[in-house]
């Protein structure tokens, strides 16, 4: 028999972890349709603000609400601690590793990262080979997704360098849970996150070109339609700074300017949530209305910073993953504090050999793969849905990692049923700019159909406020 999940609020002896005792209270007093009503006003009030997403290749185009459940996520302080340390080293050796494989590539003279794997990756940007960017930094915003299984202990499960999401839910979250239940925040001492757009455009405004007192940053999105705009629009209007599609930018002379009312204003920072492809029609696609035309040649002339960096993607691509133990002790001299999912590269005959075998008990994943998609969960396939990975990680040996299916940790999760555990995850951000910083807690997702693994919204999974307690 395996062993049950990690119980984040319950010891395996059915006692509370000290952690949880206020909380657990609080539910034992209160009653189930106070909790209902209270999660249909927080639905009511997310619908008010506008806190959609948009699902991709829903024929019917309908915007959707993240469910919000009410029961928090807690972790004590010693916990988050270590969580903290091990994110700081994680996202500083992943900067480090992209500062040289576009520079010097120590790593791949010295064979621990295959060059293949990075050279030949479709997020190696060779454009970016040999251009300095500002403090070295390409992942300035870094969304790392943990989970805690086995005994207890905290695993990387992937990183997110290029436009990672889902901070406006963090901080909408946390504002929703002190309107709605003030008594249960106060029963305990719960650090801050409010002040993560603070933060954010504090390091922004520290990777600036020019160093000047007072640079201009602007938030790029790929407009309305995009699943994330209303994050867009949000950090944007908490940051203060303009929201800018691509038609309200324009390069002249290698320097970037916004239209305005006023007349042209100068841009030095550009926090992009545009891929690589779309930034620039003359650089990259050619069809993309999207971006800026000559975006790419005023980054290379040093007038403007694009956070994240183009070309970061090579760093999340989960053919590097594996690699990234090393990727640490390489550039750092220390050992990772936390540790990565066991996993098996298809590309390695032996590997490929094992995956295949037990199929049935793995979880598979496309490299490029994101959102839930392009997986197979082994314990809950047909055989039909074998067979056909199978024949493609046959083909495309290249295409794909796997790993040990993990009973990620649950927390008591409000359902129709009422209270009952529900697996999660965890996706801290970590901002680099003059400092690395971040803020205490993260997006707490869960998968809120029983015993599902996948926690991603467009799967059907919800979101928690994180307590990190003081």
């Amino acid at each position: 028999m395996p062993n049950p999940p990690y119980d984040e609020m319950q010891a395996p002896d059915g006692s509370v972890r000290p952690h949880y005792r206020p909380l657990a209270d609080w539910l034992a007093r209160t009653p189930p349709d106070r909790i209902a009503q209270k999660r249909e006003e927080a639905e009511r009030a997310f619908h008010r603000v506008g806190i959609t997403f948009a699902v991709y290749g829903d024929s019917g185009g309908a915007e959707r609400l993240i469910p919000f459940d009410l029961i928090p996520r807690i972790i004590p302080a010693a916990e988050w601690d270590v969580l903290e340390r091990g994110l700081r080293q994680r996202v500083a050796a992943l900067n480090a590793f992209l500062d040289d494989i576009y520079h010097g590539q120590r790593i791949l003279d010295a064979g621990l990262v295959p060059r293949e794997r990075v050279l030949g990756n479709a997020q190696f940007r060779r454009e970016m080979t040999g251009m300095r960017v500002p403090g070295g930094i390409y992942a300035h915003v870094a969304g790392v997704d943990v989970v805690r299984a086995g005994e207890g202990e905290f695993y990387v499960l992937e990183d997110n360098l290029r436009v990672p999401s889902g901070v406006s839910y963090m901080l909408e979250n946390r504002k929703m849970m002190m309107r709605l239940l003030p008594e249960v925040f106060a029963l305990q001492s719960i650090r801050p996150v409010q002040h993560y757009p603070d933060l954010l455009l504090e390091n922004l405004r520290a990777v600036s070109p020019d160093g000047g007192d007072a640079p201009t940053v602007a938030v790029l999105t790929p407009g309305p339609y995009n699943s994330a705009y209303f994050e867009h629009s949000f950090l944007a209007q908490q940051m203060g700074v303009e929201l800018c599609e691509g038609q309200d930018l324009v390069v002249r002379d290698d320097t970037v300017y916004m239209r305005t009312t006023r007349g042209p204003q100068r841009v030095h920072v550009i926090y992009r949530r545009v891929d690589d492809d779309f930034l620039d029609p003359r650089a990259f696609r050619a069809d993309s209305m999207l971006g800026v035309p000559g975006l790419f040649a005023a980054y290379r002339a040093g007038r403007v910073t694009l956070a994240n960096a183009i070309g970061t993607g090579v760093a999340d691509d989960k053919s590097i993953y594996p690699y990234v133990p090393q990727i640490i002790r390489f550039y750092l001299d220390e050992e990772p504090v936390l540790r990565n999912v066991p996993t098996w590269m298809t590309w390695r005959d032996d590997d490929r050999a094992h995956v295949l075998a037990h199929l049935h008990e793995l979880v598979v994943k496309e490299v490029h793969g994101a959102g839930g998609y392009g997986m197979l969960i082994g314990p809950a396939s047909t055989a039909s849905e074998r067979e056909d990975f199978a024949a493609r990680i046959r083909a495309h040996p290249d295409g794909y990692i796997a790993q040990p299916t993990l009973a990620l940790s649950t927390c008591p999760t409000f359902v129709a049923a009422g209270v009952a555990p529900r697996h999660i995850d965890l996706r801290p951000y970590v901002l680099s700019g003059g400092t690395v910083k971040l803020v205490p807690g993260g997006l707490t997702r869960v998968a809120l159909r029983e015993g599902s693994l996948v926690v991603n919204s467009s799967q059907g999974g919800g979101t928690k406020d994180t307590w990190v307690l003081e």
